[in-house]
C-alpha cells in the first residue's frame, strides 16, 4: 500500500516517465482505507469524525503550494507572462454572448441603455476580478477557487464549489460547441439542423446528433493538450482576427447610425437598466479561468494583476461600444432578439455584413472553448492533488507540461454531451452557481483579511461572523425586496447597514493589524450526486491524505530536531576543547588564575 501510495505521488519509481493517459494499480485510490473491505467499512464508520475534521481543518498557503503541487509528479511549465493572460481573458469572455444578450437586454429591459447596463455588471465583474487577482497572487496555483476556498473556508466547502463549477464547465462547453455548429452552418448558407444527424426514434431535445461539435471539441483537446504556450499562441492569433471583427462591426454599423434612436435613452427606468445588467453579468463570465493558469505564469505578482484587470477593462469598454453601435443603428424597438447585428445589418442594407458577424462569432465560441478547456482540465488537476478525486488526474505529462489526463476527461464528458443534447436544453442547464463561486470567493477574501486561526481573538472572531452575516443577510434582503416591489422604503434600512457593516470590517483591520435561473433542479440534482460521491469515497480520501501529509510533516520535524541535537553533542566537545572550558582545562585554568 505504502508503495502504490509513493507512485501514486510520484515518489517511487525514480527515473520512470509517464506519459499520455496511461495508469497504474495505486492511481485511482490508493489511501489506506481503501485497501480491503475492512479498511472500507471501518473508514465508514468513522463518517462523522471524518467529515468535522474535514469542515473545520483549513489548509495552508505552504501545503497547496508544495506538498499539493508535487502530487502532480512533474511540475507546470511556466510559460505565460501578463500579454498571454490578458489575450487569455479576453478570449475566454468574449464570446457569442456579447451578439445575442445585447439585442435581447436592449428590446426588453433597458433600451439604449444598454450601455450602462454593461458598465454596472463589468463593475460587478471587476469587484470579483479583484477577488480572485488577490489570491491567485499570493496562492498562484492551478486550483483557482478550489484552491483558495480549501485554504479558508476548508476541504469540504470548497470540494461543493468545485464539483458545481465543473459541472458548469461541462455544460457551458456542450452549449457553445453545439452553438459553433449553427454559427457555422450560417456562413455555409444552411439551416442549422441541416450539419446535424437525424435519429427519428430519439426524443425531440436529443434528436439531433451533432458530429461537428464533437470534431470541434476532438481539435481544442488536442490543442490544451499540446502545450499551454502554443494555446496561448493561437488564442492570441485568434483573438487578433475578433479584435479586426468586432471594429468593423463598430465602424461599419456608425456609418449607419442614427442619433435619433437616442431620443428614448432609458424607456423601462433606471430598473430597467439593473434588470439588464443582472443578466449581462453572463457575458463577463469566464475570466475565472485565467484565474488557473497562475501556476504557469513566470511573475504571478505582476502578471496576473494586469492580465487579469487588463482583459476586463478591455471587455467593458467593447461591450459598451458594441452596445451603443447596435442601439444607433436600430430603434430598440425594432432589435431582434436572436441575431440583433445580422439584422441590424440587413436593416440598413448592409445584409452581407451578417457573415462577417458570423466569422466573429464562430472565432469567439472558438476561443472561449479553448480556454475553458484550459481552466477546467486545471480545476479538476488540483482537486485531484488532495485526492478528493482519483491522483489518476493530477498527473501532468513531463514533456509537455499540461495535465493531459484532466484534459482528455474533460472534454469527453463536454462532447458527449454537446453531441446528444440540444441547445435549448443545455441553457436550461446553466444555473446560478457560478455567481454563487463567485461570492463564497469574496467571502472567502474578508475571512483571509480578518481572520487569523490562532491569532484572533474570540471576541473579534464573534465580531467578524456578526458583519458577515449582516452584510450577507443585507443584500439577500435587498436583492428579495428589488425583485417584488417598485419602492425604495426598504433601501433606507439597508443602505445604511451595507456602510455600518464596512465601518465595521475597517474596526476590525484596526484592531487586527491582519432573479430566477432555469436548471436549479439539474443543478440541486448534481450536488446531491457530488455529495453522495463525496461521503463515500472523496472524504476518505482526502482525509488519510492529510493525515498522512501530517505525519509526514512531524516526522520530518523529528528527524531535524535529532540532527541538531547529534550536531549539539559533536560540537559541544570540539568547543570546549578549543576554549579550555573541558573537564580537565577547568581545573588547570582555576589552579593557575594569574596566567
Amino acid at each position: 500500500m505504502v508503495a502504490g501510495g509513493t507512485e501514486a505521488s510520484g515518489g517511487g519509481d525514480v527515473g520512470l516517465r509517464r506519459r499520455g493517459c496511461t495508469y497504474q494499480k495505486y492511481d485511482f485510490l490508493p489511501e489506506e482505507s481503501f485497501q480491503s473491505w475492512g479498511n472500507y467499512v471501518k473508514a465508514l464508520s468513522q463518517t462523522p469524525g471524518r467529515f468535522k475534521d474535514r469542515v473545520f481543518t483549513r489548509s495552508l498557503d505552504s501545503t497547496e503550494l508544495v506538498e499539493v503541487k508535487a502530487q502532480s509528479q512533474n511540475e507546470m511549465k511556466k510559460t505565460l507572462n501578463w500579454w498571454d493572460l490578458i489575450w487569455f481573458g479576453i478570449g475566454a469572455v468574449i464570446g457569442a454572448g456579447i451578439f445575442v444578450l445585447t439585442g435581447l437586454e436592449a428590446r426588453e429591459h433597458a433600451g439604449p441603455a444598454v450601455v450602462l447596463s454593461y458598465v454596472v455588471s463589468g463593475v460587478s465583474a471587476l469587484l470579483s476580478v479583484f477577488c480572485y487577482t488577490e489570491f491567485a497572487v499570493e496562492i498562484p496555483v492551478a486550483g483557482g477557487s478550489f484552491a483558495y476556498l480549501r485554504v479558508e473556508l476548508g476541504d469540504f466547502m470548497a470540494f461543493i464549489a468545485a464539483g458545481n463549477i465543473l459541472l458548469e464547465y461541462v455544460i457551458g462547453g456542450a452549449a457553445v460547441a453545439r452553438s459553433w455548429t449553427s454559427y457555422f452552418t450560417t456562413l455555409c448558407n444552411h439551416d442549422s439542423n441541416d450539419f446535424r444527424i437525424v435519429a427519428d426514434g430519439f426524443k425531440e431535445d436529443y434528436k439531433y446528433l451533432d458530429p461537428i461539435a464533437v470534431v470541434v471539441i476532438i481539435g481544442i483537446c488536442f490543442l490544451a493538450v499540446l502545450s499551454t504556450k502554443g494555446s496561448s499562441r493561437l488564442n492570441y492569433i485568434a483573438s487578433i482576427v475578433h479584435v479586426i471583427v468586432i471594429l468593423f462591426i463598430i465602424i461599419a454599423g456608425l456609418t449607419k447610425a442614427d442619433t435619433k434612436n437616442y431620443e428614448n435613452f432609458a424607456p423601462f427606468g433606471p430598473r430597467g437598466v439593473f434588470q439588464a445588467s443582472a443578466v449581462l453579468f453572463f457575458a463577463y463570465v469566464g475570466f475565472d479561468a485565467v484565474s488557473t493558469m497562475a501556476e504557469e505564469t513566470k511573475n504571478p505578482g505582476k502578471d496576473i494583476p494586469i492580465g487579469l484587470v487588463g482583459s476586463m477593462v478591455i471587455t467593458t469598454f467593447v461591450y459598451c461600444l458594441l452596445a451603443v453601435t447596435l442601439c444607433l443603428m436600430q430603434p430598440f424597438g425594432d432589435i431582434d432578439k436572436h441575431a440583433p447585428f445580422s439584422v441590424a445589418f440587413e436593416a440598413v442594407g448592409m445584409g452581407w455584413a451578417k457573415y462577417i458577424v458570423a466569422a466573429g462569432a464562430l472565432k469567439g465560441m472558438t476561443s472561449v472553448l479553448l480556454v475553458g478547456a484550459v481552466g477546467q482540465a486545471r480545476y479538476l488537476t488540483h482537486i485531484a492533488r488532495t485526492h478528493m478525486v482519483p491522483p489518476w488526474f493530477a498527473q501532468v505529462d513531463g514533456k509537455t507540461g499540461t495535465p493531459v489526463n484532466a484534459t482528455v476527461t474533460m472534454l469527453a464528458a463536454t462532447a458527449v454531451i454537446a453531441f446528444f443534447t440540444s441547445l435549448d436544453v443545455l441553457a436550461n442547464l446553466l444555473s446560478i452557481s457560478t455567481l454563487f463561486i463567485f461570492s463564497l470567493v469574496a467571502i472567502a477574501l474578508l475571512v483571509r483579511r480578518y481572520y487569523v486561526s490562532g491569532v484572533t481573538t474570540q471576541a473579534n472572531r464573534n465580531k467578524f461572523i456578526a458583519c458577515l452575516v449582516l452584510i450577507i443577510g443585507s443584500s439577500i434582503a435587498t436583492s428579495v425586496y428589488w425583485s417584488k416591489t417598485d419602492k425604495w422604503t426598504a433601501y433606507v434600512v439597508t443602505a445604511p447597514l451595507w456602510f455600518w457593516v464596512l465601518w465595521g470590517f475597517g474596526y476590525l483591520s484596526h484592531k487586527q493589524g491582519t432573479l430566477h435561473f432555469g436548471g436549479c433542479h439539474w443543478c440541486r440534482v448534481w450536488t446531491v450526486i457530488i455529495l453522495v460521491y463525496y461521503f463515500f469515497f472523496g472524504l476518505h480520501a482526502s482525509y488519510d491524505t492529510a493525515k498522512d501529509s501530517l505525519a509526514k510533516r512531524l516526522e520530518a520535524g523529528t528527524n531535524l530536531k535529532l540532527k541538531k541535537a547529534d550536531a549539539a553533542e559533536v560540537y559541544a566537545p570540539s568547543a570546549a576543547r578549543d576554549s579550555g572550558l573541558d573537564g580537565k582545562s577547568g581545573s588547570n585554568t582555576s589552579a593557575h588564575p594569574a596566567s
